[in-house]
């Protein structure tokens, strides 16, 4: 099993959780994702194959940079500017079978700009904590989004980001999915790939996880799972009472968060239905000690970042 340690996700613009400027997550230090303790049977970031490493590096984040193709000005005020790259800050959820899904509002120039052309690209950063950002990697995705009614893409992003329910419910915001055509991972000097979607290898769909989600996640936080699987709370905000509840389970791993920090374990085989799940997880929790880390290894990810209410779009 390979561990992505917290990332802070719900702090205000330019601070941590607590307030406090360079803070760190709970149970990671400063030296970034490839400075994690690594079980030998566990292969290290740098020898990962890149198509495991994209997906592992896709799924941890909670936000990327999105970009999409500035359509031509329907007030006249922004002319110059059709055609152009148009960047902005989004928050991300996948699907079972590791789609990118966003919550947009109609009103965001983003948004506008994908329902003119579909053809977005997404930013996932992997360098946050790093002395030498230009040595961690990120990962370029390119794909068409579409707008999803899927209730079950819905429940998915919401429950990564439990404060969006408070704007989803307007009638200008939807879920759309992006449905990913090519990536490109730079995982360092000179570790530069391309993978088509194929090479990608990202899971095929698992209908019966997927239906029993909500009720699994239900039996594993009512029996504590959460604080054994998620990072031991020894470090900045160790003692703000609040623990580690799961919010998402798909084939290759699950996702935790704890208050402002969100954190990712990652399976080492796939699974695809609730009780294969919960055998996995059965293997990986910490011991009831306390002691360790979840199944004895981590692999880490920090990164800096804001959760604003509502979508970016400015």
């Amino acid at each position: 099993m390979s561990f992505s340690n917290a990332l802070p996700a719900s702090s205000p613009a330019g601070a941590t959780p607590d307030g406090k400027e360079g803070a760190m997550p709970p149970g990671t230090g400063r030296s970034g994702p490839d400075s994690a303790i690594q079980d030998p049977a566990i292969p290290a970031p740098a020898t990962m194959a890149p198509a495991l490493r994209a997906r592992r590096l896709m799924r941890a984040c909670d936000r990327a940079a999105l970009a999409t193709a500035q359509r031509p000005a329907d007030d006249g005020a922004a002319a110059e500017a059709a055609g152009w790259p148009y960047p902005s800050l989004v928050l991300v959820a996948f699907d079972h079978d590791g789609s990118p899904l966003l919550l947009l509002s109609t009103l965001a120039d983003h948004t506008r700009n994908l329902l003119a052309d579909g053809r977005v690209g997404l930013l996932f950063d992997g360098t946050a904590g790093l002395a030498q950002p230009l040595t961690g990697a990120r990962l370029s995705v390119l794909g068409r989004a579409e707008r999803s009614d899927d209730p079950i893409h819905r429940e998915r992003y919401l429950r990564r980001h439990p404060d969006a329910a408070f704007y989803a419910g307007f009638a200008d915001f939807a879920i759309y999915r992006v449905t990913v055509e090519r990536a490109h991972l730079v995982a360092g000097f000179g570790r530069i790939h391309w993978l088509s979607a194929a090479e990608l290898d990202l899971p095929a769909t698992a209908p019966a996880l997927a239906a029993g989600e909500a009720a699994l996640l239900d039996r594993l936080n009512g029996a504590g799972y959460g604080p054994l699987l998620g990072p031991a709370p020894d470090g900045e905000g160790a003692g703000d009472g609040e623990s580690w509840s799961l919010t998402g389970v798909d084939p290759e791993g699950c996702d935790l968060r704890r208050g402002g920090y969100v954190a990712r374990v990652d399976f080492e085989q796939r699974i695809h239905d609730p009780e294969s799940a919960k055998l996995m997880l059965d293997t990986l929790i910490r011991p009831q000690d306390g002691s360790g880390q979840p199944g004895g290894s981590t692999s880490g990810t920090e990164k800096a970042g804001t959760e604003t209410a509502g979508d970016e779009g400015a």
